[in-house]
């Protein structure tokens, strides 16, 4: 018997659970202006992720999906994009999406149910939220190659959930992406369950990683909880993929603090234990301790902090519910240069319901 090929996945880490350095740093977080802004975009989609709860369960937006616990994730890929690049997110991103220049605003409008919330003002060509599972990975991939028959020096990066990683839509993009070489990066965000199915039952392949592997794509596991670990195996991959040296997979391990969406109560499924227990490995505290213990942060900081992030989702949502509801009609605007004539009894019927019933608005 002959071995025709090994593989290895890698994983890193820097920062421990408390902070701690476990290796030396990359260069870019050896200095704390560089970790600090990281430290703040995770602590501000965390107040905008307790806000958006709250204006759901008073209905003022429909159902959320919090990034609780899963912050650094989505900073520390996005902070390693350049702004031509393109983000073609999964429905739990709007940590990458803000750090991408996506308002509050544009998120609550979207999850308000306003597609006038994925018209984004900065980022004019990255993708809307995606719910359907593993399909926008597929999309990421088409993205890439339209980069690279271009002749651009230009990269997609694709968030995905461990479930996602089951779909074939995950797989068949992973395999053209090898083959085009596409810039493309692939992040899985491991947060160990799939709504109410754990990680064990969903695959039994010791990492997600590997998954990579079949398709010829580089696949390598970090520290989803350790947003340094996350941005430089994000930088180097983007690099990689702008340079011309194909597509690559990041397995980020997390994990789920809060429930998968506010239409599930994760206490029917979960062991509080445990959920208690993954809280001291949470990313925002592990980057806290490790500014504090080298001089770059303290009480008063963390304190007029709490307040700038607290005083900027306020003024976001005043400035959603402030927004006029869109207008009957415009569930129809885009779809067809002239509506067909069934399009079209459909059209006066929605206009008359909303002549009769006031319209719809914000909650």
């Amino acid at each position: 018997m002959t071995t025709v090929a090994r593989f290895e996945v890698e994983f890193t880490r820097f920062l421990n659970a408390e902070g701690e350095a476990t290796q030396e740093l990359p260069p870019f977080a050896l200095d704390p202006a560089n970790l600090i802004p990281l430290y703040r975009a995770m602590q501000l989609t965390r107040a905008f992720d307790t806000k958006a709860i709250a204006l759901q369960r008073t209905g003022k937006i429909g159902t959320f999906a919090s990034a609780l616990g899963q912050e650094a994730i989505g900073i520390g890929v996005a902070s390693a994009m350049r702004k031509e690049d393109v983000l073609v997110p999964s429905y739990r991103d709007h940590a990458a999406q803000f750090v991408r220049g996506v308002t509050m605003t544009e998120s609550l409008l979207y999850w308000g149910g306003d597609e006038r919330g994925s018209n984004f003002a900065v980022p004019r060509e990255d993708f809307p939220s995606c719910v359907p599972i593993g399909n926008q990975v597929c999309h990421a991939a088409g993205v890439a190659y339209a980069f690279k028959l271009r002749k651009e020096a230009r990269v997609a990066a694709c968030f995905l959930g461990d479930g996602a990683t089951s779909k074939g839509d995950f797989y068949e993009a992973l395999n053209f992406a090898a083959v085009w070489r596409a810039p493309l990066l692939v992040v899985i965000n491991n947060n160990q369950w799939a709504i109410s199915v754990p990680r064990e039952h969903q695959t039994i392949t010791p990492t997600l990683a590997q998954k990579a592997i079949a398709a010829g794509v580089e696949g390598v596991q970090v520290d989803g909880n350790d947003v340094i670990a996350v941005h430089d195996a994000a930088r180097r991959a983007i690099d990689k993929a702008r340079a011309g040296g194909g597509p690559t997979l990041i397995e980020a391990i997390s994990y789920r603090l809060g429930d998968h969406t506010t239409a599930d109560d994760a206490t029917r499924y979960r062991d509080p234990d445990v959920v208690q227990q993954q809280w001291a490995n949470e990313p925002i505290r592990r980057l806290r301790n490790h500014l504090a213990r080298i001089g770059a942060w303290d009480q008063e900081k963390e304190e007029r902090l709490q307040k700038e992030c607290a005083d900027q989702v306020a003024a976001a949502v005043d400035a959603y519910l402030a927004i006029p509801p869109p207008t009957a009609a415009a569930m129809f605007d885009h779809l067809y240069a002239e509506l067909p004539t069934a399009m079209k009894e459909q059209f006066d019927a929605a206009q008359w319901f909303a002549s009769h019933d006031g319209g719809s608005s914000h909650g």
